[in-house]
């Protein structure tokens, strides 16, 4: 459904977007994610016709974005982090308004507003000024013009940004019903909303895609790293004496509770772990608890976005293909 081949986007001598190249295909929901100012918001206005690359191609539905935007732009809706609203109209002159300019058919044009407004849960508001709205019933009618004229694929720009954690929730759960019936870009740093709504995830740093993997995947990232909450009676004050020597563990986020110490141990592989274990037991502490932890997205996020990691998915430079320039 989506296809970008080698893309960079240049604005003067600084590279937003640096040589990237990913796939998405029909029906996926895929998780766009970076810290502020990685590429992600420049790159989905280059999957929407609003910016051209520099270099590079990318074709939504078999549709060149630079040579066939029109009909990219039929088969796209888009919600930019700023939804495109005017604050004087009524959601009911707002939505009229967007279904002539997405050119839905006059005998369809009832019933698809009909449609919409129900979807997103706006039918009590539907006569309301627009700028009266909150700020969460906004991007509902931000949501609402994207899908207006029933696009093939929906590029969501940080949809939940402001929300408090009841909008969230109502957004989140929005957008898990869109992705029952669309092709789903949803770009947002907020882990919590991919790992609840997206399959895959693409990770984006400085402009490069630094991982393209599952969630499932990356969160079995780091596994050589075992990770356990411990608790453990010692036998004397010194306790951590009883690691002095073993090579590969680490001691973090002690906390000692009456004659307990709780901590957190990690381990590079069992032969770490079993040597920790036997030295522990073999000096007379007891542990009450050992539970292994799962390594989370945002711990695999930060090394990836910290430079800890080394690995990219893109491919080396290829020679320069046709130039394609605009006004950034």
């Amino acid at each position: 459904m989506i296809e970008v081949k080698n893309v960079t986007k240049l604005y003067g001598n600084y590279k937003a977007v640096d040589n990237i190249s990913f796939s998405i295909g029909k029906g996926e929901v895929i998780g766009l994610l970076g810290p502020n100012g990685a590429g992600k918001t420049t790159t989905m206005r280059i999957l929407t016709c609003f910016l051209p690359a520099t270099v590079g191609t990318v074709s939504v539905a078999g549709f060149d974005v630079f040579e066939d935007s029109l009909e990219v732009r039929r088969r796209v809706g888009y919600l930019p982090e700023t939804p495109p609203l005017y604050p004087e109209m009524t959601v009911a002159s707002y939505m009229s308004f967007i279904s002539d300019i997405r050119e839905v058919p006059l005998s369809r044009k009832k019933q698809r507003i009909s449609e919409v407004i129900e979807r997103t849960a706006l039918g009590d508001h539907f006569d309301r000024t627009i700028g009266t709205l909150s700020k969460g019933y906004r991007q509902r009618v931000g949501l609402a013009q994207a899908l207006l004229h029933d696009p093939e694929v929906l590029i969501l720009d940080e949809p939940t940004v402001g929300l408090d954690p009841n909008q969230i929730i109502e957004i989140r759960s929005l957008i898990q019903n869109l992705a029952k019936d669309h092709t789903v870009v949803l770009s947002t740093h907020i882990l919590s909303e991919v790992r609840m709504t997206c399959k895959r995830v693409i990770i984006i740093h400085e402009g490069r895609i630094v991982k393209i993997d599952t969630v499932e995947n990356l969160e079995k990232q780091n596994q050589d790293i075992m990770h356990f909450s411990v608790e453990l009676k010692p036998s004397g004050l010194d306790w951590k004496n009883s690691f002095e020597g073993i090579s590969g563990i680490r001691i973090e986020n002690e906390e000692v509770r009456n004659d307990k110490v709780r901590f957190m141990l990690y381990t590079s592989g069992n032969n770490a772990y079993e040597s920790f274990f036997k030295g522990v037991i073999a000096k007379g502490h007891m542990f009450t608890e050992i539970t292994p932890v799962r390594v989370s997205l945002e711990e695999v996020f930060l090394k990836l976005t910290r430079g800890e990691e080394s690995h990219s998915v893109h491919q080396e430079p290829t020679p320069m293909q046709e130039e394609r320039t605009g006004a950034a």
